[in-house]
């Protein structure tokens, strides 16, 4: 098998910014993958958070390539088996290739990924649009530049119940909470009170990864919790039970879609609440997590939609809806394959 990745640095819609970090572009590698012919899709994007750069990518990219030479490729599932090693060392790069293995072996089989899940699924979800944090001005700009019938409003700001107020007073739309680990267990008990009255779904990660009172939190809120720092790994997600009303699955944080289905299986067994989310990736990107849409109760994937402009194609967009391609794979277009590496 061959590898070749191409590193690119993608100008953002508007200036992206979360409790921790400001966004004025994303990074990303996209990989492609290459056996008997065919080719398979795969990206990874950088995250200070998680300590991803192009420099690590790259240096983990070309350890893969080196194993792949002479690799027998069979299936994904196999394959993430076999490179599973890289999970402590880069586990967005080895979404990437995971995810990029099913691209490739849907061609290889003629059959669409999502075919291929053994799960029993549903109407998908309909995928929230974020709003990033700014002044109330801009937000509501944001806000009436793209209707959208659910939002996910970032927040950690002196007046964040003000700002929600003042969102919700213009909308009907539905409102879920992202505080990216911005909050004590008392602004968050405190906060939920008072935006349970605005309609407010859930909050996603109020509290830090690995708070010791995040359980007392759980239990006293008013509002359904939702972990995202503290489930990255399939291990999180009994960790989670008895912490959290649900759980985030993020592939480039887990390690691929293969891991991923098996977070799903396990967070059903426990009867926690479902999301796919995602970072700001391309199409390449979201057209692997959108493979779980079927599967799970909410959706975060608008990674295309805060991009002033997509590299890739194969998925639509329609008022919170998403239209996967049922070609073969992932049903990726890449418009942009020149300049590979490796």
């Amino acid at each position: 098998m061959k590898l070749f990745i191409k590193e690119n640095d993608l100008h953002l819609r508007y200036l992206f910014s979360i409790s921790r970090h400001t966004y004025y572009s994303q990074q990303n590698v996209v990989l492609k993958l290459q056996d008997h012919g065919m080719t398979g899709y795969g990206e990874a994007t950088t995250n200070p958070y998680y300590n991803i750069t192009i420099a690590n990518l790259m240096e983990t990219f070309r350890q893969m390539a080196d194993r792949l030479k002479n690799y027998h490729f069979e299936n994904p599932d196999k394959l993430w088996d076999d490179f599973s090693d890289f999970l402590d060392i880069n586990p967005f790069a080895l979404a990437a290739l995971n995810n990029a293995s099913w691209d490739l072996y849907g061609k290889m089989i003629g059959k669409n990924v999502g075919d291929l899940i053994d799960l029993e699924g549903q109407s998908p979800a309909r995928t929230s649009y974020t709003l990033g944090i700014d002044d109330r001005e801009m937000m509501l700009q944001k806000m009436q530049e793209l209707p959208w019938p659910v939002y996910k409003i970032k927040l950690g700001t002196p007046d964040d119940v003000e700002l929600i107020r003042f969102l919700k007073s213009q909308t009907t739309a539905i409102f879920r909470v992202d505080a990216n680990c911005a909050w004590s267990v008392e602004e968050t008990l405190e906060n939920a009170i008072q935006l349970k009255t605005l309609d407010v779904e859930f909050l996603e990660q109020p509290l830090p990864k690995n708070d010791p009172r995040q359980k007392e939190c759980f239990e006293q809120s008013v509002l359904p919790l939702m972990a995202d720092e503290s489930c990255c790994v399939e291990a999180d997600v009994e960790k989670c039970f008895g912490h959290f009303d649900g759980i985030n699955i993020k592939l480039l944080k887990c390690g691929g879609l293969t891991p991923a289905i098996r977070m799903v299986k396990k967070a059903r067994s426990l009867g926690l609440k479902l999301m796919v989310g995602c970072m700001t990736e391309t199409t390449i990107g979201i057209s692997a997590a959108a493979q779980l849409l079927p599967f799970v109760d909410f959706a975060d994937l608008d990674g295309p939609l805060l991009l002033a402009e997509d590299i890739a194609a194969g998925l639509e967009y329609n008022f919170g809806q998403i239209t996967m391609s049922d070609n073969p794979g992932l049903g990726i277009i890449y418009m942009d394959k020149e300049g590979y590496l490796l």
